[in-house]
């Protein structure tokens, strides 16, 4: 299944993201590989709830 995330550039450095389909899942990163790994496993631990 596919899922849109709004990426945003964090002010003190990295990126965070959030999804809007699914209230409450959001994540953040130094790079945008580490946020898009953080992004995956944040999607699976909020629809697992």
């Amino acid at each position: 299944m596919k899922y849109k995330a709004i990426v945003h550039e964090a002010e003190e450095g990295g990126y965070w993201a959030e999804v809007p389909s699914i209230p409450g899942c959001a994540t953040q990163g130094e790079t945008f590989d580490e946020l898009w790994t953080n992004l995956q496993e944040a999607i699976e631990g909020c629809l697992s709830e």
